[in-house]
């Protein structure tokens, strides 16, 4: 029996360490669509918007390849609490990770209709932005890889700072409507871009939100602090 118990946790480990290798590679595919997406308004580069579409249809079959294998991992092996609440964290990120991969695309969709038209400077409001979330996003994506529940809470109080650019950037954008009627639709679509770039932010705080639970099964959303086994 003892040696069928080592084999059974054995596999285990095998198939968790699968899980997580997927949504290391699926996080890269992520940042990499990311950062395409806005790559591509920022230099009126309308093919490479179009590069954003195939690669998040990758990353939705990524997404349901870490849900499967996390479904057979818990039939299979019936893990203890720790390794249970892993392997849910891992299947949480997964699910908003391909969230960030739909905003990537909402962005690319934005920047093929405003490569149409003549170039608005208050595009470059944006840059500042996604430098700050793509930030955000890799360090939650390390933090949670890593186990690291201190630089999680860190990185979640960076959240603010995302915050703080859109909305500061959406006030510009709406002042400038109503200054330039006849490009109203541009400034529209930016700050609907930048929405995009503050959700990505708060998909990252998500993610950091699931290494703490993960890790010290605490669970810190809404303020919140519920101790868990």
């Amino acid at each position: 029996m003892p040696d069928d118990k080592q084999h059974i946790l054995s596999r285990f480990q095998e198939a968790l360490d699968a899980i997580n290798g997927d949504l290391k590679n699926m996080a890269l595919s992520v940042e990499k669509t990311t950062a395409r997406a806005v790559q591509s308004l920022l230099e009126r580069n309308t093919d490479l918007a179009n590069t954003v579409f195939g690669e998040d249809e990758e990353i939705d079959q990524m997404q349901m390849r870490i849900d499967d294998e996390g479904m057979k991992a818990m039939v299979l092996y019936q893990p203890v609490a720790s390794d249970l609440r892993r392997i849910v964290a891992v299947m949480k990120v997964a699910a908003d990770l391909e969230r960030v991969g739909d905003h990537a695309v909402n962005i690319a969709k934005r920047a093929r209709k405003m490569n149409k038209h003549p170039e608005i400077e208050e595009t470059a409001l944006l840059s500042e932005i996604q430098v700050a979330a793509s930030a955000q996003l890799h360090q939650a994506i390390q933090t949670f890889i890593d186990g690291d529940t201190e630089k999680a809470l860190k990185v979640i109080e960076g959240d603010k700072k995302i915050n703080e650019l859109c909305k500061k950037a959406g006030k510009q954008l709406t002042q400038r409507m109503s200054e330039d009627a006849e490009r109203a639709g541009a400034y529209m679509h930016l700050s609907f871009i930048v929405r995009d770039l503050e959700r990505i932010g708060d998909h990252a705080k998500n993610i950091c939100e699931d290494t703490v639970l993960s890790e010290d099964a605490i669970d810190i959303r809404h303020g919140g602090l519920t101790d868990g086994e």
